[in-house]
């Protein structure tokens, strides 16, 4: 299995510059029509190796699962954060990322003065990332923080939509679509309408087409 290939070379020019505890910085379901958005921050021992480790997008949910663990036994400080289904309808999806990440890096038991944050947005009309901080456009495929981020925050949302989502709304099998705008996802949305996890202003183009 490819891993990255300069895992800490970030990090390492961060720290040189003075940074003493950089983190990395994601999220996971900015595009499902369901379900909150969620962001991990995670700060790894400085050099740490974690084999398999790459942006989760790429592993499977076996590795995912196994690499989860393992970050969260080995990292110095980690934190999984959410923005909900209510901010994403207020805030707009951009800035519901961002405060998402905001919590995140917020909540580590280690403060981070620096971060480094996947993608190429750090800022919305309401909300903007809160600390000193680098974008990395992916990211996840680049920095060993930032890739245990995306994995941290990828299996936290799967597992809030497989188990309680699946089981709070069984009629719209969460389980099998996560919440993503898949054929069957539309199917059971024409059957039952939506949900209060459905995110309304994800649907204006599937309401336009039922009126």
């Amino acid at each position: 299995m490819k891993e990255l290939e300069h895992p800490w070379s970030l990090e390492e020019a961060c720290l040189v510059g003075g940074a003493q505890a950089v983190c990395g910085a994601d999220e996971a379901g900015a595009g499902p029509l369901a379900g909150p958005v969620y962001a991990a921050a995670v700060i790894l021992p400085r050099g740490l190796i974690l084999p398999g480790l790459n942006d989760s997008k790429k592993l499977t949910p076996k590795r995912r699962e196994a690499l989860f663990d393992e970050i969260c036994a080995q990292a110095a400080a980690w934190a999984v954060a959410t923005a909900s289904v209510e901010e994403i309808e207020e805030l707009n999806i951009l800035n519901a990322r961002l405060l998402a990440i905001n919590r995140a890096i917020e909540a580590l038991s280690i403060p981070a003065d620096f971060a480094l944050v996947d993608g190429d947005k750090d800022h919305g009309d309401r909300v903007a990332i809160s600390i000193p901080h680098q974008t990395v456009i992916g990211g996840d495929g680049k920095s060993a923080s930032i890739a245990a981020a995306s994995i941290l925050a990828k299996v936290s949302r799967d597992r809030y939509v497989c188990e309680e989502l699946d089981r709070q709304y069984p009629q719209y099998q969460f389980a099998r679509h996560k919440g993503y705008g898949t054929r069957l996802h539309y199917e059971l949305l024409d059957r039952f309408g939506p949900c209060p996890a459905h995110r309304r202003s994800f649907l204006k183009k599937w309401e336009e087409k039922r009126a």
